[in-house]
């Protein structure tokens, strides 16, 4: 059966929240006392406490700021209604185990006493597509439930700021260890083999998505994910990867030379994509009353002006079309790319959390020159919107010219 929790939206609004856990049979919520045993597979404080402190739900996060996350949904509702989050479905590995029945006749008695519902329906979904349930619902007011959950996970909390910072540092130590390992005759497989069991072994859950290691001219192709091939002595390598740390993911990317020395057309081109990224990265905050594509519009400009300064010839649209052809940043969070529904013209506040990732991408074409043909460069961090000082959740990866060579060399 699918995963479910029912938050419902009374007319007496001192009761319409409960703390409690979810129940996996009936997807309600039953109250606990503290010393009743949970059984639910999940850690607790009592069973893990070198992860949990008293008090947590979550590692990092305490019932009382997941008390207020669903008072702060249930504002958002109007009155009288109901609302349904579906998880994702439940996966056997074995064929035997069979799925509640007694899902369907369970909604259909939550869902007639209300006049609202808000859900987001898949396009097809078993449980709902038999039985007298989609009747019920169809007749009933449908509202959407995930741009609301967005709108309050856009600004995250100061225990979700401390997750996404551990996420960070977790990412920055994986990077380090990853670029010392590297060395020509590698193959790309090997940086994601080892980049993986660093940000495992740091800490993470796993890697938040599947990593780019992009050596040489595959560092053009945007989102290349084979990383199949060899790494050659002379080229740079791209790496985009991060791990999840309890639930929170971090997204970083780091270009270096896989012989650990860059050669002077790949230290100017590389320079000028980071002068890009730390210019962008001090306009995120409140007092710049900026918005992520307004921060993108100016790094256009930040990059062309970089290029320039090396000898680029450069027409109208070789920025936006050809070299620097993908979006400054994006929101960051649960999800590598969060809140998917929140816009990127809204204005940046406080607390929200985004990525700043200007790159650079050279084809072999006589229009650019010939020196840096092949070379494909993004940086990119995670960073807190601050009141008038942005905080780097990724300062701890190596990212100066410096830096990045006395790591390759003190392997």
């Amino acid at each position: 059966m699918e995963n479910m929790d029912i938050f419902s939206n009374a007319t007496n609004r001192l009761t319409r929240s409960v703390l409690g856990v979810y129940n996996r049979s009936f997807g309600t919520h039953a109250m606990l006392t503290p010393a009743e045993p949970r059984s639910f597979g999940q850690p607790t404080p009592e069973t893990h406490p070198h992860l949990m402190k008293p008090g947590e739900t979550t590692p990092g996060i305490k019932a009382v700021e997941y008390e207020l996350r669903r008072a702060m949904l249930m504002d958002r509702l109007s009155e009288n209604s109901v609302a349904v989050s579906l998880g994702y479905r439940m996966r056997y590995m074995s064929n035997k185990a069979m799925e509640s029945a007694r899902f369907n006749s369970k909604i259909k008695d939550i869902i007639k006493n209300y006049k609202d519902i808000y859900i987001d329906l898949p396009p097809r979904t078993n449980i709902l597509s038999t039985d007298n349930v989609q009747k019920n619902i169809v007749r009933n007011y449908v509202k959407p439930l995930s741009r609301i959950i967005q709108e309050l996970r856009l600004i995250k909390s100061d225990s979700e700021i401390a997750l996404m910072k551990k996420s960070g540092e977790i990412a920055g130590k994986a990077f380090i260890q990853t670029m010392k390992f590297t060395k020509p005759g590698l193959s790309e497989h090997d940086l994601y083999a080892k980049i993986d069991f660093e940000c495992r072994i740091q800490g993470a859950q796993s890697l938040a998505y599947v990593p780019v290691v992009a050596g040489g001219i595959n560092a053009l192709t945007m989102h290349y994910v084979r990383n199949d091939m060899i790494l050659q002595d002379g080229d740079l390598v791209l790496l985009d990867a991060g791990g999840e740390y309890c639930g929170y993911a971090s997204d970083v990317t780091r270009t270096w030379p896989v012989n650990g020395k860059f050669t002077q057309p790949q230290k100017e081109l590389y320079e000028a994509v980071l002068n890009v990224n730390r210019r962008c990265i001090k306009l995120c905050t409140e007092a710049e009353n900026i918005s992520l594509n307004g921060i993108h519009e100016i790094s256009v400009e930040f990059m062309k002006e970089e290029l320039l300064n090396i000898g680029f010839d450069l027409v109208e649209g070789d920025i936006e079309r050809v070299l620097y052809p993908h979006h400054v940043g994006h929101y960051l969070g649960l999800d590598v790319h969060d809140t998917h529904y929140i816009d990127r013209s809204r204005r940046l506040s406080r607390g929200m959390v985004i990525t700043i990732e200007p790159g650079i991408y050279i084809p072999p074409n006589e229009a650019y020159p010939k020196k840096y043909h092949g070379m494909g460069i993004r940086i990119e961090d995670n960073v807190v919107v601050g009141a008038t000082d942005p905080i780097v959740l990724s300062s701890t990866t190596p990212k100066e010219v410096i830096d990045i060579e006395y790591c390759m060399a003190n392997s």
